[in-house]
């Protein structure tokens, strides 16, 4: 396996890369995440990458994430690890990215720029149509041509399939294919959830005054998918890529914490947030919560059902 994937790696590079030293540095409960290198003890010759496995079975997961990656990075507004290769190996599914040496040491500043340069991928479409001209605009945009939302492939939340077929109208796109298939995977496997009619029907009420423009989202930006270079640098990676509303990575900066006012400052100098976010933060925080229960069960139930409880009340008209 380490010998295909070193070959793999030198036929995408150019450059010879053999693997002699292979680290591993965590990978949360979905992968398994290693720092690989052709000579650690040269640092003048040494190389290193990232390398993610898991079963051949899930290769198309990791397509989806060196794809969603290449589009954050294509639009040069934010730091993300570039995807190298990827393939099968045996019994293996594995993407090889950029190796960065990452620090959780980072000061106001540095959370300031992060903050502005996610407002400024969230605007790219904006920029790109301003050009005026659709011969100019690169393959990643004309995707989007006569739609909005979704992506041109499926990808993953966590290890949950995320369903991203286009969809002109924002609430339907979240009603079904955000909350709606997470309430169905919680259903299914016995999550009792007696206001779920309720809220499917709630959804286009509550997002009836939000017409948003098409953000090129990271969404699944939560603390552990956000760090600094040792430099500096801002980084975002394990992305769940789609156009969307981009309250969505906002809200989910909030869910667990770890984001400091300075973010969220830096953010707003670029691209203020529109009225209404506070309300709405909730509805789009309750798909990452429902996720949780169905990757990991336990208390996210109650937390969800009390999320809708919540939501019901908040927009008693709906």
């Amino acid at each position: 396996m380490w010998k295909n994937i070193g070959a793999q790696i030198t036929r995408a590079t150019g450059t010879q890369f053999e693997i002699v030293d292979c680290q591993s540095i965590g990978g949360g409960c979905i992968n398994q995440v290693y720092r690989i290198s052709n000579d650690p003890r040269s640092p003048s010759n040494r190389q290193d990458y990232l390398l993610k496995l898991n079963r051949a079975s899930l290769i198309e997961m990791f397509v989806a994430e060196a794809a969603g990656l290449s589009e954050l990075g294509a639009t040069a507004t934010i730091k993300v690890p570039t995807p190298i290769c990827w393939g099968i190996a045996g019994e293996y599914s594995y993407l090889v990215l950029e190796y960065l040496d990452l620090t959780t040491t980072a000061n106001s500043q540095n959370w300031a720029e992060m903050g502005s340069n996610l407002a400024a991928m969230h605007r790219s479409l904006e920029k790109v149509l301003d050009l005026g001209k659709p011969q100019e605009r690169t393959f990643r945009f004309r995707q989007i041509d006569g739609v909005k939302f979704g992506w041109h492939t499926h990808n993953t939340i966590g290890s949950t399939a995320q369903l991203n077929t286009w969809e002109t109208d924002w609430a339907t796109f979240f009603a079904d294919r955000r909350i709606g298939y997470q309430l169905q995977l919680a259903q299914a496997k016995g999550g009792v959830f007696p206001q779920a009619a309720a809220l499917l029907q709630a959804i286009p009420h509550i997002l009836a005054d939000r017409q948003p423009q098409p953000s090129l989202v990271h969404g699944d930006l939560w603390g552990g998918n956000a760090s600094f270079t040792t430099a500096g640098i801002p980084v975002i990676f394990d992305p769940a890529t789609y156009w969307g509303d981009r309250e969505v990575d906002l809200a989910m900066t909030e869910l667990f914490g770890g984001f400091p006012v300075d973010f969220y400052q830096g953010y707003e100098r670029v691209y203020p947030l529109a009225p209404g976010y506070s309300q709405r933060k909730d509805l789009y925080n309750l798909y990452h919560i429902l996720n949780h229960y169905n990757l990991f069960g336990g208390s996210y139930r109650s937390q969800a059902n009390t999320t809708i409880d919540r939501l019901l009340r908040d927009f008693p008209g709906s």
